[in-house]
């Protein structure tokens, strides 16, 4: 078996194909780029690969996404038709998820942005918050990482609503269900996390008219996918008072341009696409057993729905 392996940062590409190469043993594992003859790939392990490269590889048998989501593969409008696509989940996207939302929820809940400018003024100025049972935080996207992520804030104390295309059961978790209840769930919450799959139907959702249901001055943390946000909604605001606040993991733009207003803007806080990272080292292992079983049954457990976006 030939296994074709694509990530825009040339050092990461190589990480995955020296990964892939020692837990597939037999199986040829190189560079996209390296690989003459595409008609001999039968594997594809990609993230947002270049327009057009799957679609010449006549033979392919099914193209694994290094990540949860899907819809960077689906954007590629040569994209084969047919051909199976295959999520990289696990334990540890689900825990680094599980970390990166509880910090930075934690982080606006006790402002710490305010107590860092305070510490920078050297202002013995203590911010008072109310206790998290007194907080309402609100997650969109209950599948597997955002019902980790809504769990993990109940458990913490907050109270937790999530937002979910199907009604759910959450311990601990007021689940509201369909686009009819999204209102409902949008009323009052003063902590906002997407973790929605990007589709047609939540492109864009994070909008002026979202957040104008919100608490005023809310917070928003935003780790799906930069196409989910209107940038434009949001700055507005922001310098308005409506949003208190921003956490931003993803962007329309990766990486982002150092030119962006993102970078400097006072209330916003930008990471690079870390919230649920995966390593090659752990991530390898998800991918060379799904392969393995992919091409052992022609299945395997982490097979995506394409019709549905994830």
């Amino acid at each position: 078996m030939t296994v074709a392996v694509y990530h825009p940062l040339e050092e990461t590409t190589r990480w995955w194909v020296d990964a892939l190469t020692e837990l597939l043993p037999g199986w040829q594992v190189a560079a996209m780029d390296e690989i003459a003859d595409p008609a001999r790939v039968d594997y594809a392990v990609v993230w947002r690969p270049r327009p057009g490269a799957l679609a010449r590889c006549p033979n392919l048998r099914a193209i694994v996404s290094i990540g949860a989501g899907i819809d960077h593969v689906l954007a590629d409008p040569a994209l084969p038709r047919g051909v199976p696509i295959i999520r990289t989940v696990g334990r540890d996207l689900t825990q680094r998820m599980r970390e990166y939302v509880a910090l930075h929820v934690l982080r606006h809940h006790r402002d710490m942005p305010r107590q860092l400018q305070a510490q920078r003024e050297r202002d013995w100025h203590a911010v008072v918050v109310p206790v998290a049972p007194r907080r309402s935080v609100g997650v969109m996207g209950l599948g597997n990482l955002g019902a980790a992520a809504a769990r993990t804030l109940a458990g913490l104390g907050f109270a937790t609503r999530g937002w979910a295309r199907t009604q759910k059961s959450l311990d601990g978790v007021e689940v509201f269900a369909g686009p009819d209840r999204l209102d409902a769930f949008l009323d009052g919450c003063e902590i906002l996390v997407n973790l929605l799959p990007l589709t047609r139907d939540t492109s864009g959702i994070l909008d002026a008219r979202l957040f104008g249901r919100l608490a005023e001055g809310a917070c928003v943390i935003n780790c799906a996918r930069g196409a989910h946000l209107v940038d434009a909604d949001l700055f507005a605001a922001l310098d308005s008072g409506r949003i208190k606040q921003a956490t931003l993991d993803v962007f329309h733009e990766e990486p982002l341009p150092a030119d962006s207003p993102f970078w400097d803007h006072p209330a916003i806080t930008v990471t690079p696409h870390i919230a649920s990272r995966i390593d090659a080292a752990t991530g390898g292992k998800l991918i060379a057993a799904n392969l393995r079983e992919f091409e052992r049954t022609g299945s395997c457990p982490d097979l995506a729905d394409a019709a549905r976006g994830y």
